[in-house]
């Protein structure tokens, strides 16, 4: 019946009243909603979930890891290096080198597939929790907020601006509803939904407009929209930008190895079949002729075998590993800190972030709103507020604010408290008239018929409601909203005798002055306006606006009943973390839609004016700043520091202007007319309380407790991220240069290479594998916090990042290569143990490097380490291993035992590499990219051809 639209169909079950009562549901009360009721209910009807495709599983992940071009080309090795093992040394030992590069591409595969594999089940567990959005229903008489997956058939929900329809239904109650159904039909025009001609709500539709109560009448499965989500499955394969650059960077650095590689191949062919090759006894390996077959297929074989291992060594498969690690990781610890990722690049953009547009209510206030002072008249403030007026003035303050509600008000049978539901400006109203003005909600809604309403939006900033009261021919329109915006319709006021008197240009002043210290004392001013019309005038409440269908309602001539000052609390950590983000060089702009005495107090309370630095420009109300000029936007954008009585397209508006400046901008928003600036911006935050669930779908990440200082925390885990891929890169670069370049200088020169294949894949392992998890799980730190942002086009490798990799890729290939050619004469050992020295030396080397890599610039590395276990456990893991390789797995890994001493010498050697460090990180660096200059050399050379 929903799902076709089958008004037929409804008017057999006897409209809406025959439906409710065929499911058991009692329409001003609801379902009973016990728990045999439920229980009934899930048994006849099922429950508000749908199958959903089961995740990815390890297998899938493992195949996946196979079809990457680095693990491709190990094969490729691993199948060489064994063929060629096998002809040269038989099938007993020649086996070593491409068994371990198997060995090694499994566990790399095994590592990246199982990594993966934990991050679906993440994203598997976040879009449940991304899904579990809270819904109003009521049972029993009473509003309450249920899990959506609880919804029942026969619940009667209440539906607002931006909430999504949880399960089909049909409209029971409610004024100016319009829903948007293209997700469910594709069509962009937004459907009204009334009583008689279209009363049907199709479940995962919005609501843009107005307010209502539904009857649900299907759930889960049987709806359209749960048959549709049983067949979607969330793609998790999302490359983030800076994954995007990686992959470039690791082909990059692959063609380079390629090159090496080939170079090598063909240095060493020559050297061969030139007779400039020795065997270790002296002879040279190759006598033209008198050489036998076998012996050249050999040694080509090993040729080949030393560009394949440079080929191995210039791979840095730990890169994409090291990013998957950090984000999962990240994604993590930033849910723990209140702030749920839905999109993985905004864990990284918003380490860039240069401005972050924020909004007042509830972000940087504890949205725990109450009504402090109150206006009657012209000057008289009071405590005692139903005393202060009479008993007309009472009933119509009544009428003008519970009626004029899209909140409720549920007074237990035990005579406790009353339960008042609603946003949080509505709810500190109605608990003001329930509690100071003696209202009686129900009582209300009984005696009084609702004519028409007009719904509050961001745009107006007031609504509007027509009544009649039973056995009474007058007719009351009622105005709440922006007490200066009410203010301009009226043109009289009540005193507190309920005498009505003009009102003259000397008493809007008065009042006007009265709004502005409301304002300037941080309150949120609230005013309510009346009209009375007689039956004989009829329609007289109502005008045509143009370019519109619709009637609405009369917004002139009013008489000024009343202005509330409403209290929000600054939160307590909101100075403390503004002024963390201005001191890493991130700019706050406050954008409100409050008056611009209240923004200024706020933003003055919170940090992010300076009153004893006020410059002219930095307080603009939205409607100056859209009847700016562009260029006059441009030219005035950076030096706006809050934007009062500003729109959703104000807001949208600003962003724009910034991001064509150049700034990375993140916003926060939690309206659904905030959709499209959160969409816009580079990083959309939305609200986890009070957003709509619009709001949501538009945004990056969701804050999940509406705290600003959480948006901090989310910029200090965003610069982590792009941080510790910083120090990953630093370090994993020093790896493959060292032994690129090694390997390079040993074959060329020698003929012969001092890291084997295996050796080589050893350290690609603990290194990439076991170092990718030690930084990029690094936990964000104080320092960030005081750097600039990192700008669009800075650079992944910085001057500093060079000047710390090469320094430390120089000193190991020096010691090495000394060792290289002169180590046996120094330490007086054999070659294999030679050999065994270079490879145990390269390896700790490492070791002592990645206590470096925890800080690209302070000298004083071992911060915060004890508190890092992860970071203390890898190095002991790779030391113990490293033990393992050198003393026990001779043969495998072609070593041989080292003593005590020469244990030491290793140690000592690699040890240096942190003095090292110090001196080098006290050497200035440019911030100009390096490559900036070989990139304006090449375009001069160009030009000068071109000249000529």
């Amino acid at each position: 019946m929903v799902k076709d639209k089958n008004l037929k169909s409804l008017s057999e079950f006897g409209g809406v009243e025959g439906v409710g009562h065929v499911l058991g549901t009692v329409l001003n009360k609801g379902i009973i909603g016990s728990d045999d009721d439920i229980s009934r209910r899930i048994e006849l009807f099922g429950s508000n979930t749908y199958k959903k495709p089961p995740p990815k599983g390890l297998l899938h992940f493992v195949l996946e890891a196979f079809n990457d071009t680095t693990i491709i080309i190990l094969l490729v090795c691993a199948g060489l290096s064994l063929g060629f093992g096998i002809k040269e040394h038989g099938a007993g030992e020649g086996w070593y080198e491409g068994g371990s590069i198997f060995l090694a591409v499994f566990l790399v595969v095994v590592v990246s597939a199982l990594s993966n594999f934990r991050q679906e089940r993440q994203f598997h567990k976040l879009s449940k929790i991304s899904n579990n959005i809270k819904v109003e229903v009521v049972r029993n008489g009473r509003p309450q907020k249920i899990s959506i997956f609880d919804v029942l058939v026969g619940d009667i929900v209440s539906l607002k601006i931006g909430d999504q329809i949880p399960a089909d239904g049909v409209f029971l109650s409610g004024h100016s509803l319009q829903v948007d159904e293209s997700s469910m039909t594709g069509e962009s025009d937004h459907v009204e939904i009334e009583h008689l001609r279209a009363p049907f709500l199709l479940s995962g539709s919005k609501v843009v407009d107005g307010y209502a109560q539904m009857l649900v009448t299907s759930v889960g499965k049987n709806t359209s929209w749960g048959q549709m989500m049983s067949s979607i499955t969330r793609d998790t394969n999302e490359r983030t930008p800076l994954q995007a650059r990686l992959d470039k960077l690791t082909s990059s650095i692959g063609k380079v190895g390629l090159a090496v590689a080939f170079l090598v191949l063909l240095v060493l062919l020559i050297r061969y079949f030139t007779g400039n090759s020795q065997e270790d006894k002296g002879h040279t390996k190759f006598r033209g002729s008198k050489t036998d077959i076998n012996d050249v297929l050999n040694s080509v074989v090993s040729i080949v075998a030393a560009a394949v291992t440079i080929v191995v060594v210039a791979i840095p498969e730990g890169l994409p590993l090291a990013v998957t690690l950090t984000l999962a990781y990240s994604m993590k610890r930033m849910m723990a800190d209140n702030a749920m990722v839905r999109k993985l690049s905004a864990c990284e953009t918003m380490g860039s972030a240069t401005v972050i547009c924020t909004d007042k209510t509830g972000t940087l206030t504890l949205n725990q709103m109450r009504v402090t002072k109150f206006c009657l008249g012209i000057e008289n403030f009071t405590d005692i507020f139903s005393n202060a007026m009479a008993p007309k003035v009472l009933e119509l303050f009544h009428q003008g604010v519970g009626l004029n509600t899209t909140g409720s008000v549920y007074n237990p049978p035990s005579g406790s408290e009353p339960e008042i539901s609603g946003s949080p400006t509505e709810k500190a109203i109605l608990l003001w008239a329930v509690s100071e003005l003696g209202m009686n909600m129900d009582e209300m809604k009984q005696k009084h018929k609702v004519l028409h309403v007009e719904t509050f939006n961001s745009e107006k900033k007031r609504s509007g409601v027509v009544v009649k009261k039973e056995n009474d021919d007058r007719v009351h329109v009622h105005w709440k909203g922006a007490a200066e915006m009410v203010l301009a319709m009226c043109t009289s006021y009540i005193d507190s005798n309920g005498v009505r008197k003009s009102l003259v240009d000397e008493e809007r002043s008065k009042i006007e002055t009265i709004i502005q210290g409301m304002a300037a004392s941080s309150l949120r001013c609230i005013a309510f306006a009346h009209m009375e019309i007689s039956d004989s005038e009829d329609n007289d409440y109502m005008i045509t606006r143009e370019k519109k269908t619709h009637q609405s309602l009369r917004e002139d001539g009013l008489t000024l009943l009343g202005i509330v000052g409403l209290k929000d609390p600054c939160r307590p950590n909101t100075k403390k973390a503004v002024e963390t983000c201005k001191a890493a060089g991130v700019e706050i702009k406050m954008i409100t839609g409050d008056n611009i005495f209240t923004a200024k107090a706020i933003a003055t309370e919170c940090g992010i004016l300076d009153p004893k630095n006020a410059n002219a420009g930095e307080v603009v109300e939205g409607v100056e700043f859209r009847n700016y000029t562009e260029e006059e936007r441009m030219e005035k954008v950076d030096k706006i520091l809050v934007l009062a009585r500003s729109s959703p397209m104000d807001k949208l508006l600003m962003v724009q202007c910034l991001r064509k400046k150049g700034h990375v901008v993140a916003v926060t928003g939690d309206g659904t007319n905030d959709a499209p600036a959160l969409k816009e911006a580079d990083i959309g935050l939305s609200m986890g309380i009070q957003g709509t669930e619009v709001a949501k779908e538009s945004s990056d990440i969701v804050i999940l407790d509406d705290n600003f200082n959480s948006v901090a925390t989310v910029l200090r885990w965003g610069r982590c991220v792009y941080n510790n891929i910083q120090k990953f890169i630093q370090f994993q670069l020093t790896v493959n240069v060292a032994a690129l370049v090694i390997n390079f200088i040993a074959a060329v020169s020698s003929g012969d290479v001092p890291l084997t294949t295996v050796q080589l894949l050893w350290v690609n392992l603990i290194m990439d594998t076991l170092g990718a998890l030690a930084l990029a799980t690094e936990r964000p730190t104080k320092e960030l916090m005081k750097k600039k942002p990192i700008g669009r086009t800075e650079p992944l490798i910085t001057n500093i990042m060079w000047r710390n990799l090469l320094a430390q890729a120089s000193y190991q290939i020096a010691v090495l290569l000394i060792m290289q050619f002169y180590g046996k004469s120094i330490f007086n050992v054999s070659k294999e143990v030679k050999n065994t020295l270079i490879f145990n030396t390269f390896v700790l080397c490492q070791v002592f490097n990645e206590f470096n890599s925890r800080s690209m610039e302070k000298l004083y590395v071992f911060e915060g380490i004890l508190k890092n276990h992860l970071f203390i456990g890898i190095i002991g893991i790779t030391i113990v291993l490293q033990i393992l390789m050198v003393e026990l797995l001779r043969k495998f890994a072609d070593t041989e035992r080292l003593t005590w001493e020469q244990w030491g010498i290793c140690i000592g050697i690699a040890v240096v590499s942190w003095p090292l460090a110090c001196i080098v990180k006290l050497i200035p660096v440019s911030d100009k990219p390096s490559f900036s200059y070989t990139k304006w050399i090449k375009l001069l050379v160009v030009k000068i051809k071109k000249a000529f």
